[in-house]
């Protein structure tokens, strides 16, 4: 009985292994055709691993690759040079209001100019209080806004010298005129305690004025008439900085 038994689990197992030998060799016998047809199209077995990821806009700091095609597009600007043109709104340019103008006739419409000999027109007058000062105004008769720049040069006569300008009197902007306004400047003619030399009568005066750099040419001087009897000046004679007010002007 016992015999009986063991012969047919014996020839169990041994069916078993031969059909897995069978098993293996089959897979194993794929594998090498698979691998051979690989080598003969040049391709090889592709791995087909994991599914591509895109990076996400937090994983490239926040920039995702149209922002970064854009930005290469756009490159960099720099700032613009003072004086040079600039984009403003609606694709138009304008021009760096604090370019230097040579002088009035070198602007056009819109800018603002200088204030000079061809469009102010200028009256000189001495006045009795403060002593020896003498008021110089300037009135605006073109159509456009003009600068009155740093301070007024007085030429009387033949004058080899331009007289100082008084440095306390320097205002915290330029002076600007709408068209139709004055401003104004004084000439300080002697000094009051008679500390001035080579006292002299002016008979003629020539204004010149100043461009947007010191000492620089503003346009065409002007030549206000003087009184008949001309004006009393000496070595101390100085002149103050062009300002808005009478009070300014004189208050020096």
């Amino acid at each position: 009985m016992s015999a009986f038994r063991s012969t047919p689990a014996t020839g169990i197992r041994t069916s078993r292994s031969r059909t897995v030998r069978r098993l293996g060799s089959g897979v194993a016998v794929a594998l090498a055709a698979l691998a051979l047809t690989g080598c003969q199209d040049g391709t090889g077995i592709r791995d087909e691993g994991a599914a591509a990821t895109t990076a996400t806009p937090a994983e490239t700091g926040g920039r995702n690759d149209t922002q970064g095609a854009t930005a290469g597009q756009q490159g960099t600007t720099g700032t613009p040079a003072p004086g040079s043109a600039t984009t403003t709104g609606g694709g138009k340019t304008g021009t760096d209001p604090a370019k230097p103008k040579g002088s009035s006739d070198s602007s056009t419409a819109g800018e603002r100019v200088l204030c000079n000999g061809s469009n102010t027109a200028v009256t000189v007058q001495p006045v009795a209080r403060p002593l020896n000062h003498m008021l110089i105004t300037v009135k605006n008769t073109g159509s456009k806004v003009c600068d009155l720049t740093y301070h007024p040069v007085l030429r009387f006569d033949e004058m080899q010298w331009a007289p100082a300008a008084r440095q306390e009197t320097r205002p915290q902007a330029v002076v600007s005129l709408a068209p139709g306004e004055s401003g104004y400047a004084a000439a300080v003619l002697a000094a009051a305690d008679g500390s001035g030399e080579g006292g002299t009568t002016g008979h003629r005066l020539t204004i010149a004025f100043q461009g947007r750099t010191p000492n620089s040419s503003g346009g065409a001087s002007a030549i206000p008439p003087l009184p008949a009897q001309g004006v009393h000046y000496d070595s101390s004679l100085t002149v103050t900085y062009w300002q808005q007010g009478i009070e300014d002007a004189l208050g020096s």
